[in-house]
């Protein structure tokens, strides 16, 4: 346990900080950075600076592609509106080369969902440089919103209303490490731990999730695995390592899932 302990300490610090770099070009909806690694999928937002002492976030960003050859990614400008306020004006800038891109931010601060209070607390424990908001909280969002299976939207919302960069999920033996708003996985590990059964919607302390009366995520959910590897295979259908996990399974509803995908063993 040790060694493992050792290894998600290794993995996850790479994470720990966000990453400040100028944008070297603009065109439309599209920039790029010069940079010597990073991962696809990795958010962030683009800085304007108005004077010595002020700055005005113009656009949320995605990193949508790298080229390792010329050290380049180019990332999606979308509008910001984490802070929209109708009430308020705003400026009419545009993002140009100069403008400074902060991505994995707050990557140091994540959620974690695991099946069982012992798979959680072991990873917990192995994440020495990450913050992580317990899942009594995130369950208390879900009664707010009716869902006690959770949709992404609430993932990304929840996200926005803590301040959380990246969010964790263990399934069979794996821990999947998500952009928690683009939901773009960066990284899978192995994380062999032994489960003993499962809580559903996750582990959490909150013995019940209220549900609204109708509406998608109002219905109690049914099977851990192949809800989320649904979610995941959702937003990651080109990632090969899920998509061999998901025909690798040897858990039946999971075996279902595969065919309906597509992915079952050849």
């Amino acid at each position: 346990m040790k060694t493992l302990f050792l290894y998600f300490f290794a993995t996850l610090s790479l994470f720990a900080a966000s990453i400040t770099t100028p944008l070297t070009s603009v065109k439309g909806h599209t920039a790029t950075i010069h940079i010597d690694k990073i991962d696809v999928g990795m958010s962030g937002f683009i800085v304007h600076k108005l004077s010595d002492d002020r700055s005005i976030i113009l656009n949320d960003a995605t990193v949508v592609s790298f080229d390792k050859a010329k050290k380049e990614a180019t990332l999606e400008l979308t509008p910001f509106t984490l802070f929209k306020n109708n009430n308020l004006p705003t400026l009419k800038i545009s993002a140009k080369a100069g403008d400074i891109a902060v991505l994995a931010f707050a990557y140091n601060r994540g959620l974690l969902v695991a099946p069982t209070e012992n798979i959680y607390y072991t990873l917990k424990n192995a994440m020495h440089d990450e913050v992580l908001v317990h899942p009594d909280v995130f369950a208390t969002h879900l009664s707010y919103k009716g869902h006690p299976t959770p949709l992404q939207e609430d993932f990304t919302t929840f996200c926005d209303n803590v301040s959380l960069g990246l969010v964790f999920f263990y399934l069979e033996q794996n821990l999947y490490t998500l952009d928690c708003h683009t939901f773009k996985i960066l990284n899978i590990q192995k994380a062999p731990l032994q489960q003993h059964g499962q809580k559903l919607p996750f582990y959490t302390r909150v013995d019940k999730i209220d549900a609204n009366w109708f509406g998608a995520g109002s219905d109690e959910l049914e099977d851990y695995e192949p809800y989320y590897y649904e979610l995941l295979y959702k937003n990651n259908p080109n990632n090969e390592t899920l998509k061999k996990n998901i025909a690798a399974s040897s858990e039946a509803n999971v075996t279902k899932l595969a065919k309906e995908l597509g992915l079952e063993k050849k």
